[in-house]
């Protein structure tokens, strides 16, 4: 529980990060991290769109400025975007000046003002500075699609177990998570559908 949601001294060290929105309303917000890229995007955008579902994909500037077109079907569905750096670095190797800048680049091409670092971590020094121009949207519930101990069965228990009320969940449109998601993602728009879950994007 400790990956899936995160414990109460993160959000405590970014307080000012979207963690969970209003509980009290019956709804959630998917998010997608990493992409786009040719082996999932296609499928995760078919699956968003056979549901009637938008969602919001943060997006690795080094692969959008790979494919363009990609990041413009996410657009032309009418998906939102978020910043998650020009190629996905870890926060804490890297100088406020350097993940920055990191950021900026990525910028030029994603056009966003939401952010999510990668790993989920960032020093406090970046998450102040960046929290400048940007609203840090974090997690509620991660699926762990992206694990190799975790089956595409794993990654549903995990929506099933762990979404609630505003629950921002995350998934990953990536190489490692795309073989489960080709399960995993249908069922879990069915069951929260099923459930009477709302779909939102961010403000």
């Amino acid at each position: 529980m400790f990956i899936e949601q995160p414990a109460k001294f993160l959000r405590w060290l970014y307080p000012r990060a979207l963690w969970r929105m209003d509980k009290h309303e019956h709804s959630v917000y998917l998010t997608f991290d990493d992409g786009p890229i040719p082996e999932s995007t296609p499928f995760i955008l078919k699956t968003l769109e056979e549901y009637g579902v938008k969602a919001t994909f943060f997006m690795v500037g080094e692969n959008v400025k790979r494919y363009p077109e990609l990041y413009q079907q996410i657009i032309n569905a009418g998906h939102q975007v978020g910043n998650h750096t020009y190629n996905h670095i870890g926060s804490l190797r890297h100088s406020i000046r350097k993940y920055s800048y990191n950021t900026e680049k990525a910028n030029t091409l994603i056009h966003s003002h939401l952010f999510r670092p990668p790993h989920g971590w960032m020093k406090l020094s970046q998450y102040a500075w960046l929290g400048r121009k940007f609203k840090i949207v974090m997690w509620d519930l991660v699926t762990r699609d992206y694990s190799k101990w975790m089956t595409a069965e794993d990654v549903l228990k995990n929506v099933k177990r762990y979404a609630r009320n505003g629950s921002i969940i995350t998934f990953h449109d990536s190489l490692k998570s795309i073989k489960k998601l080709h399960y995993a993602l249908p069922e879990s728009l069915k069951w929260l559908k099923e459930q009477g879950y709302e779909f939102k994007t961010f403000d």
